[in-house]
């Protein structure tokens, strides 16, 4: 029987990246609210938005990185992405990049692989994610143990 070296890590949610999101979606409804309350249109808007931001919700509460062998799996929610050669990983550092990724938190970091790839993660525990690629690909440079400074650009 072959054993398993599956693990999974789940992201990190970041409790200000969900108000933001909310405040985007709700708050320009507020003042039509507060003018005519809630009827017609604005019920219809409301309704929509409150399905696409519990869809949102859905996605960051269900992201998870999974080692899988040699690979990393990455799934948020319904989507999965291709999956990573872990010994393709060069390096693994910080990042205050907020570009959309499957990282639903502002304490991310940034894995570059292959000859111009990188994703963007934000596992809950960085630093034991960080080490297990590491025991699978000694080569990859981990920015993270040493405590390096956030990249520019």
């Amino acid at each position: 029987m072959r054993k398993s070296t599956e693990k999974t890590y789940p992201a990190k949610v970041s409790f200000g990246l969900v108000v933001f999101i909310f405040l985007v979606f709700f708050g320009p409804l507020v003042p039509d609210i507060v003018k005519d309350g809630i009827h017609g249109e604005t019920l219809r808007i409301t309704l929509f938005l409150s399905i696409v931001f519990v869809f949102i919700l859905h996605l960051f509460f269900n992201t998870r990185y999974t080692i899988d062998g040699k690979m990393l799996r990455i799934k948020c929610g319904i989507f999965s992405y291709k999956p990573i050669d872990i010994d393709q990983i060069k390096t693994i550092s910080k990042t205050q990049n907020i570009i959309s990724s499957p990282a639903p938190s502002f304490d991310r970091i940034i894995i570059k692989y292959g000859k111009h790839s990188e994703m963007i993660v934000s596992p809950k525990d960085k630093i034991q994610f960080a080490k297990d690629l590491v025991a699978i690909n000694p080569l990859i440079k981990n920015k993270l143990i040493n405590n390096e400074p956030y990249p520019v650009g």
